[in-house]
């Protein structure tokens, strides 16, 4: 029978579970035994003897259920198929082995037995050491043989598993490595880490694995060449090793035996400050490692000394070497040059930082400071300028301002031109207006001036007096402000100088900067706010002569945007400058339409002139679009302002333009002007757009009355003649294609209107909705039957009774009870109350209180008489008539035989057909 591997592997669980349970209810393991993954649970009988030989029993037989499912496992491995059938295979079957063993506590049975039979096979073998990696991380498994161990190693070497391989081996017991075979793998694939931790737990060494890095990094720095990516790694590996090494803690992980941590802090500090390294030449340079460390990651390295001068207290021998190495750093640094000032500045940084300490020990010598101070203000030295003002501001915040005289500080600084220094010394002096100063001479941050400005006027903190020196600062740099970013110094000027605005403006001379404020200021797109501007109409008309002689091409956007500007002043101004549009427009919004239009005719006409006395035999297309463009601001005005023109106004707007448009083609004939078709669709485009305006006949017997077309050359304008033509005969026919549709629609409206009118009325019961009595009696004989299109029905009386009817115009006019009662909350009787006291009552009420003058009498006449429709019995015949005679058509005869429909005050007051409950 054919046992499938997942079947004989929950076998074998489940027996070796019980086995284990057995051991743990006999007392026969530890208390802190955990139970097994599976959780079977079986109570075994029938064992006899004392606790040991019952243990050793059961440890017998679960040793035996191993081997034999190891064995099953190899000889059931699937042998055909792909590899990672077989991977696969012994991935579900060697992490039960282990676990087991593991619980069992016989790595002895692991490492040999099983091990060896798993070597058998190649593939068993890999997977088995592969498996053994989780355990290893989780520390679950930290002795292995040496065998296991080798065979590790070259599996994961082999697989290129190096990163997989490092992790394992720092955290495995040092005991069952060969550490020179680890050590040479580790150094020959780069697993420093791996390397560290094998010198550090397998021989205490915490040494030679410094020694190994600084050979090969050293080098190249102390050549001045660049590192390789592979070196800075190494680099910034030492760094963290030398920080974990001084704080007592190893790497990569764990802490160094207590007993051990100040040998080995010892250790570390006099190894860096070695005068000479082992194998050093002779021309080697005093402190090697000191230096080295330096080139690679100055920042880094003192940071790493500052974290461990942390740790230095009452320490009397910490202190010592405290000391000694800040006399090895300022010796290496101050006396070289081939360091730089970032370099140097962060040594500084970092001795300022130290002596800030309220129990510092340290003593410097404050003439290095004085040196580093000229050293990095030298005024010869252009090179690195930001960096060196970037040290000092460092050096100066961390409390090395202490270390200088001010005065000569701010000297040097201004003579270097580390404005940034200046401002730090100003601001601790509150002598802020200085700042600005500051602000305007450093290239790299002129247009933060603004900012501070606004924030030192607006802002709270600061005294009246200290405000008050800003405020005359800024206003004293003001046009340099301007020249700067005339928008930003406008905004400025509107929100803190309002008051002297007219002063700075008449005082600025260079006019094109006065253009650039002035523009900021008063052009609204500019997003400065209006309101808080107070200057007379002369500085906006001062901008607007500016405008014209600097940006002509915008003054006319400009008008339309600007919300104050005097029109007689400005048009005097355009017109100065020859700026047509500009000039148009101002006269338009003036009310000066035929003056507007001569402006832009003359234009037109002027450009025309050049069109024809052109020579060449064809145009440039630049005056042709010109003239286009031209005409069609002409024709825009012209089309905006004859709505409110009389016929004799809009002849005088349309039809000079018409003839400035003809007058080239009369002059220079059809045959010779080289333009004329491009003239022609323009005359066309004129008499199109009049023909709103003009009626057809007018323009028609215009163009008959010209001298020239009426003596028989007609033939030159025959093609516009035939496009008016063209034109009304489209216009004819959308007409009535219009009218057609309106018929249509106004007949299925009527037509439903009519069946809706003339449809019976079904009341819901046969029962008065007040009296509840049936409408059938007649008692009195003025009683009627009212039925409303909602379906309830009442007898005539019971609705009067209710205040339902009300008598207007000689009518009776009904309202439902019911519904508007339910619909209005009780407030029926109040309405129709109203109602019913008539014009008597209102008229009554309006003498009493309020007269109407005859203006509102008459108004109030004329809505009524608009608001009365044709009656519905007038409609009804026109609709019986509208069958013969066509419902529309058209009478040219007696107007008293016209249709109702066919009057132009007849309206429809249409409302959609009732519903009809059932």
């Amino acid at each position: 029978m054919l046992i499938m591997p997942e079947t004989a592997t929950c076998v074998v669980t489940f027996v070796l579970d019980t086995l284990i349970l057995q051991q743990i209810t006999s007392d026969g393991f530890d208390s802190g035994m955990q139970v097994p993954r599976t959780g079977s649970c079986c109570e075994i009988a029938g064992l006899t003897g004392d606790m040991s030989k019952r243990r050793a029993v059961i440890a017998d037989r679960m040793v035996e259920i191993l081997l034999h499912y190891t064995d099953r496992t190899l000889k059931k491995c699937p042998d055909q198929g792909k590899i990672q059938i077989m991977e696969q295979h012994f991935q579900d079957v060697v992490p039960v082995i282990v676990d087991y063993c593991l619980l069992l506590q016989r790595m002895d049975l692991l490492f040999n037995q099983i091990y060896d039979k798993m070597s058998e096979n190649s593939v068993a073998k890999g997977i088995f050491l592969e498996c053994l990696e989780p355990y290893i991380l989780s520390d679950k498994l930290m002795g292995i043989t040496p065998q296991v161990m080798k065979d590790l190693l070259l599996h994961f070497q082999d697989k290129n598993r190096l990163e997989n391989l490092e992790a394992c081996i720092v955290h495995m017991d040092i005991t069952s490595l060969d550490i020179q075979q680890v050590v040479v793998l580790c150094w020959e694939n780069r697993l420093y880490d791996a390397m560290i931790y094998v010198y550090n737990s397998g021989m205490n060494d915490f040494i030679s694995p410094m020694e190994k890095l600084f050979k090969v990094i050293a080098p190249p720095l102390n050549a001045g060449k660049s590192l390789t990516d592979e070196q800075v790694v190494m680099g910034n590996k030492l760094l963290v090793y030398i920080s974990c090494c001084l704080a007592g803690r190893a790497y990569p992980l764990g802490d160094i035996p207590e007993d051990l941590v100040p040998l080995v802090k010892n250790q570390v500090f006099e190894f860096l400050i070695r005068l000479h390294s082992a194998e050093g030449s002779v021309d080697e340079e005093v402190y090697p490692y000191v230096r080295t460390l330096l080139h690679f990651d100055t920042r880094e390295f003192l940071n790493v000394l500052a974290l461990t001068f942390e740790d230095f207290k009452n320490d009397k021998q910490a202190v010592e070497y405290q000391q000694r190495i800040v006399d090895i750093l300022l010796k290496v640094m101050v006396e070289n040059s081939d360091f730089t000032p970032s370099q140097v500045g962060c040594l500084f940084t970092f001795l300022a930082r130290q002596l800030a300490k309220p129990n510092n020990t340290l003593f410097v010598n404050r003439t290095l400071f004085d040196q580093v101070l000229e050293f990095l203000c030298s005024p010869d030295d252009d090179s690195r300028h930001s960096e060196r003002q970037q040290v000092l501001l460092e050096l100066l915040q961390a409390g090395g301002i202490v270390q200088f005289e001010e005065s000569r500080l701010i000297q040097m600084a201004e003579k270097a031109e580390f404005y940034q220094i200046c401002e730090f010394m100003y601001e601790r002096q509150l002598r802020y207006d200085k700042i600005i100063g500051c602000y305007l001479r450093d290239p790299l941050r002129k247009e933060e001036v603004f900012n501070y400005i606004h924030n030192i006027l607006s802002m709270p903190g600061y005294s009246a007096e200290e405000k008050q020196l800003v405020w005359q600062k800024a206003l004293d740099h003001i046009e340099e402000l301007l020249v700067l970013s005339p928008g930003k110094a406008a905004d400025l000027a509107a929100i803190h100088f309002s008051e002297q605005l007219e002063s700075i403006i008449s005082n600025l001379q260079d006019q094109f900067l006065l253009f650039q404020f002035l523009r900021s200021l008063l052009d609204p797109r500019e997003g400065i706010n209006q309101d808080l501007l107070h200057l007379p109409p002369c500085i906006t008309e001062q901008f607007i002569e500016l405008l014209c002689q600097y940006s002509p091409d915008q003054v006319l956007e400009t008008l339309k945007v600007l919300e104050c500007c005097r029109l007689e002043e400005t048009i005097q101004i355009t017109q100065k400058h020859q700026l047509h549009e500009a000039s148009s427009y101002l006269l338009e919004k003036k009310g000066d339409i035929h003056g507007a239009f001569l402006v832009m005719l003359e234009r037109l006409q002027s450009k025309l002139l050049v069109l024809t006395q052109d020579d060449e035999s064809s145009a440039e297309p630049s005056l042709l679009e010109n003239i286009e463009d031209t005409l069609m601001k002409t024709i825009a005005l012209c089309q905006r302002n004859s709505h409110s023109l009389d016929q004799q106004q809009r002849e005088a707007l349309w039809f000079p333009l018409l003839e400035a448009m003809m007058s080239p083609q009369k002059s220079s004939g059809s045959s010779q002007c080289p333009h004329s078709e491009s003239l022609k669709s323009l005359t066309m485009q004129v008499l199109n757009n009049m023909a709103a305006f003009i009626a057809l006949p007018s323009i028609l017997q215009r163009i008959l009355q010209d001298p020239v077309y009426g003596k028989g050359k007609l033939g030159e304008i025959q093609g516009l003649v035939l496009g008016m033509l063209d034109t009304f005969n489209y216009e004819q026919t959308l007409l009535e294609t219009t009218t057609s549709l309106l018929n249509h629609d106004l007949h299925w409206s009527l037509c439903n209107l009519r069946a809706s009118v003339t449809r019976g009325l079904t009341p819901k019961q046969d029962y008065c909705c007040i009296c509840l009595q049936q409408y059938k009696r007649r008692q009195e004989t003025a009683d009627e039957i009212i039925v409303f299109s909602c379906g309830h029905l009442y007898h005539s009386l019971c609705l009067l009774s209710k205040e339902c009817g009300v008598v207007t115009k000689g009518l009776m006019r009904w309202m439902c009870y019911k519904c508007n009662s339910s619909s209005k909350g009780g407030k029926l009787s109040e309405n129709f109350s109203e109602l019913k006291k008539g014009t008597a009552a209102s008229l009554a009420q309006m003498s009493s209180e309020s007269v109407l003058d005859p203006q509102q009498i008459q108004a109030f006449d004329q809505l009524c008489r608009l608001n009365r429709g044709t009656s519905r019995l007038a409609l009804l015949t026109e609709l019986a008539r509208g069958d013969k005679h066509g419902l529309l058509s058209v009478s040219h005869g007696d107007p008293a035989t016209s249709s109702v429909f066919q009057n132009e005050n007849f309206q429809l007051h249409l409302t959609p057909p009732p519903l009809a409950e059932e």
